[in-house]
């Protein structure tokens, strides 16, 4: 091997933070995580991504140590959730994704009382308190009862104290739920901050834009297993069919057209969201929508509108579990 490639693999071969390994939590016979490996590599964002009910919140509550594993462990840091969890949680900053801010009156008094737990010195402390309460939207009613908050304005409290902490690991569960798209962004892009300050951040989140926007990766839960593992970029290009379109209908789509699309030798898969709405994945788009128009005027069946993209983290759920996410989430129930 050359000097030079040996260089850009010792660039590319990021060090392991976490490792998780057959990781289980059971509740009677339900497996809400079941059996999870995996690894979360220093200095990325893992979005952790999935339907309520996937496994997401048991999951990264037993690697902060909230609850025990039934079976299996997790290494945080370079220490065992189940031998040293004081040592793990000395690692950790989590903003959970149910704010419990009851033994306080105000969001000042909440973020001020977690940076002084951080050990952070008087002055330090208060000139980032006042910081981040600016930087989401919280300074002018920080002297409010958490108990007049609004449930966005108590998310943005709970991400304050990961943001005046910084610490080594970050633990999002549904940052942004609730809060408006001005206040998402805001807090995308601290969050991306906090990363390149060198915070390595679990995300756990069923918005699947938001984990294409963060993730450096993205891991699948589906039924508390994991699915698949790896960059958004890698995970969209795993779909056979690397062109969508989708197909808006006057009426219900007949199930001999959606046969007959499938026969078409480009069209590699067709999925049915709503009866009046189909989404195909094929090759060749361009040569291939005038065959697909042609088929629909042929069966008299009305296209209101068509409109072509390339996949997105929807589709590769998908993909893979065959629903949507909203579909997964209901099923869930």
């Amino acid at each position: 091997m050359s000097f030079y490639l040996l260089q850009l693999c010792v660039v590319v071969s990021m060090p392991s933070i976490i490792k998780i390994e057959n990781l289980t939590k059971k509740f009677g016979d339900l497996a809400a995580v079941d059996h999870l490996s995996m690894d979360v590599e220093e200095g990325e964002i893992l979005g952790l991504l999935g339907p309520n009910g996937a496994g997401k919140t048991t999951a990264i509550l037993m690697l902060a140590t909230v609850i025990k594993p039934t079976e299996g462990t997790a290494i945080v840091g370079g220490y065992d959730i189940r031998k040293n969890p004081d040592k793990v949680r000395g690692l950790l900053g989590i903003a959970f994704q149910e704010p419990k801010m009851l033994w306080v009156s105000t969001p000042w008094d909440v973020v001020n009382w977690h940076a002084k737990v951080c050990g952070l010195p008087t002055q330090e402390r208060k000139k980032r308190v006042k910081g981040v309460l600016d930087a989401v939207d919280m300074w002018e009613p920080r002297h409010k009862n958490v108990h007049a908050l609004s449930g966005g304005m108590r998310k943005r409290v709970e991400m304050a104290k990961i943001l005046v902490q910084r610490p080594k690991i970050a633990i999002v569960d549904e940052p942004t739920a609730q809060i408006d798209i001005v206040g998402k962004h805001k807090i995308w892009n601290m969050l991306l901050e906090l990363r390149d300050e060198g915070s390595t951040i679990i995300l756990a989140t069923n918005e699947l834009y938001e984990a294409d926007q963060l993730s450096d990766r993205v891991a699948i839960l589906h039924k508390g297993k994991l699915l698949v593992r790896d960059t958004p970029k890698k995970l969209k290009d795993s779909i056979l069919g690397g062109d969508i379109v989708d197909v808006q209908l006057g009426q219900d789509a007949p199930a001999s057209v959606v046969e007959d699309l499938k026969g078409l030798k480009e069209v590699v898969d067709v999925m049915q969201i709503k009866p009046t709405n189909l989404r195909l994945y094929l090759n060749k788009v361009e040569e291939v929508v005038p065959n697909i128009m042609a088929l629909f005027s042929k069966k008299n069946v009305p296209i209101t509108s068509i409109r072509m993209s390339e996949p997105s983290l929807d589709d590769v759920f998908a993909h893979y579990t065959g629903l949507t996410i909203e579909e997964a989430q209901k099923d869930e129930r």
